[in-house]
């Protein structure tokens, strides 16, 4: 399987916890996986869509990312990131969602290392490319 990390660093310290439970996921898995980095959370879905739109896509997605803060801005950065996520899910594409949203970085990092979101969308998108490959579907 060769998967694709997409990854928001905005928030370095937990973007760091999320990628370490990632790859620990998916080499447990035996997967093979690369990485590109985006500037910030809502760039995670257009990057999916540009690769996965391109001669050579990968089996599946992992989205990584962190949205800290409480209001308005951040609400809305984190429900449009997970919204164009869920529709490139829903068009397909074996995505793991491990975009996080907590008021402040320790919240976060809790998310990221107690939680292992990384590790979760790992799971998650190896359980989607095993239900599609099942299903018969062909890219």
């Amino acid at each position: 399987m060769n998967i694709l990390i997409i990854e928001s660093r905005y928030h370095a310290h937990v973007a760091q916890m999320l990628l370490d439970g990632a790859t620990g996921a998916l080499e447990k898995a035996g997967a093979h996986f690369e990485r590109v980095a985006v500037p910030g959370a809502l760039e995670i879905a257009p990057a999916i869509a540009c690769v996965a739109g391109g001669p050579k896509p990968f089996d599946g997605y992992v989205a990584l990312g962190c949205v800290l803060g409480a209001g308005a801005v951040h609400d809305t950065i984190f429900r449009e990131t997970t919204h164009a996520l869920m529709a490139l899910g829903l068009n397909g594409i074996a995505l793991g969602q491990g975009v996080v949203s907590a008021p402040g970085e320790d919240e976060a990092l809790m998310l990221a290392v107690d939680g292992d979101a990384g590790g979760d969308a790992v799971r998650a998108c190896l359980s989607l490319i095993t239900i599609r490959d099942r299903a018969g579907y062909l890219r």
